[in-house]
């Protein structure tokens, strides 16, 4: 834990081109499972408490600055020349802070609170480190850098894959590049950086050989998780991120009591809530913001965000619930249905083919086959009220604004444009025209002139 005396600063570097992902968003708001990359990482880190948050932009300052709002200050690299001097450029927006700094990266999504307070806690171990670097052994070492310790596990030397010799290669401890540095030293020992080397470049890692040749100690926190510390920088790996969270969540649904008949055709979002005994079954997709309590049913190849769907319910197979969907307890959604903006009352149904958009519908009431509400008049968006008991008879228009009263039964085929009231049958139908025999003679006449080729 983070000693109360030590106040916390978070530096998230993101001012990589994000060449590789080919889009016009910057690479740091790509989303996983709804959320942008860097919102996960800020989350997490928001549980050390930080006092100070900086991101470090290169191209694409608008876009960020535009999602992080006031959450964090925005310093820019520009020329963009290397992870150290991407570092500095916070300098001024850490003015006069005095504590541990915490040095992340926009595209490594997933480090967890506990390995970010392992850092810290060893940088105020009895050794007093100048740096903690976070390290990682990789099942295959790429092109990472080599963070090189002696036997007591401190740490010799930091280098690049490009200027490590084969026997430094052989080293399997590669470099996260996250580190922990006390803002005290921490742009001290940036000022001295140089760049003689492969790149050309001032790199952040050549803090700690800085350190050592000053006779400091620095250490190594080793995480067993690659998949923390992978970064994503393409389509492929925002994908394959995607895939393991997903994969993760899953396990966590189930291990707290929902059944998911096919886990892997399941889609979460980052803040998807499941109660217990909830039933997922396959091709179900979540958006943000749903929330399901105990004992709901969620059937087939439903697609569901920003809905609230109380115990026992049962949604779909094909339904859609948009946001301000609200559930209550007991009610029912079916096949094609689609929930915009409106609460169901306890025990009420929708099951088959209706829209019900900015609505109101009581407990117990039925909606029949084919009924929408009539919300939109092409310009504002109006309120349906039906009442607790009603019958909305099939293939039904209910043009809002409009007051369904309770136990009312509109009949099907129905276009209500007035309100009912309680208890009231309402009909709404063109009377029908009827002509005996003036199908038959219709066929006869057809019949004779195919007959003659007409």
């Amino acid at each position: 834990m983070t000693p109360p005396s030590s106040p916390l600063a978070i530096i998230v570097l993101a001012a990589g081109k994000g060449t590789r992902m080919k889009s016009d968003l910057h690479k740091v708001l790509h989303p996983i499972a709804g959320r942008p990359m860097l919102d996960h990482l800020l989350a997490s880190a928001a549980e050390l408490e930080p006092e100070r948050q900086v991101v470090v932009v290169g191209s694409g300052r608008e876009q960020l600055e535009a999602a992080l709002g006031s959450r964090a200050s925005i310093a820019v690299q520009d020329p963009q020349e290397g992870t150290g001097h991407a570092v500095l450029q916070a300098e001024s927006a850490l003015a006069g802070f005095s504590g541990d700094v915490l040095i992340l990266y926009g595209d490594v999504p997933f480090v967890r609170p506990e390995t970010m307070r392992a850092m810290i806690a060893r940088l105020h171990g009895a050794d007093i480190p100048a740096v903690v670097v976070l390290g990682f052994e990789p099942k295959d070492t790429l092109q990472y850098g080599r963070v090189i310790t002696d036997e007591a596990g401190r740490i010799t030397k930091m280098v690049e894959h490009k200027d490590a010799s084969a026997e430094e290669r052989a080293c399997r401890l590669c470099n996260s590049g996250l580190m922990a540095v006390r803002s005290d030293d921490l742009f001290a020992l940036l000022a001295r950086l140089g760049k003689d080397n492969s790149q050309g470049e001032y790199y952040l890692v050549d803090v700690v050989n800085i350190a050592n040749a000053d006779g400091r100690i620095c250490a190594v926190v080793v995480t067993g998780d690659e998949d923390e510390v992978a970064g994503i920088n393409s389509r492929a790996e925002l994908a394959e991120a995607e895939g393991k969270w997903q994969a993760r969540r899953r396990r966590q649904a189930m291990d707290d009591g929902a059944s998911l008949i096919a886990p892997e055709t399941v889609w979460f979002s980052w803040d998807t809530q499941l109660g217990r005994d909830v039933t997922v079954e396959p091709n179900v997709i979540f958006g943000p913001d749903v929330s399901i309590a105990d004992g709901a049913i969620i059937r087939g190849h439903s697609h569901i965000e920003g809905a609230t769907i109380g115990p026992n319910c049962e949604v779909g197979p094909f339904a859609r619930l948009r946001p301000g969907a609200v559930l209550e307890e007991g009610a029912k959604v079916g096949n094609f249905v689609e929930i915009k903006k409106s609460v169901l009352g306890k025990g009420a149904k929708a099951n088959h083919l209706s829209y019900i958009g900015d609505a109101e519908v009581g407990a117990g009431a039925n909606i029949g086959a084919g009924t929408i509400t009539c919300n939109y008049d092409g310009y504002f968006k109006y309120k349906t009220v039906i009442g607790a008991g009603a019958f909305i008879g099939s293939n039904s228009s209910l043009i809002a604004p409009v007051k369904i009263g309770r136990d009312a039964i509109v009949g099907a085929g129905s276009a209500v444009s007035r309100d009912v009231a309680d208890g009231e049958l309402r009909l709404v139908r063109a009377e029908q025209l009827v002509k005996p025999g003036w199908a038959d003679r219709f066929h006869d006449a057809m019949k004779k002139r195919k007959a003659e080729g007409k």
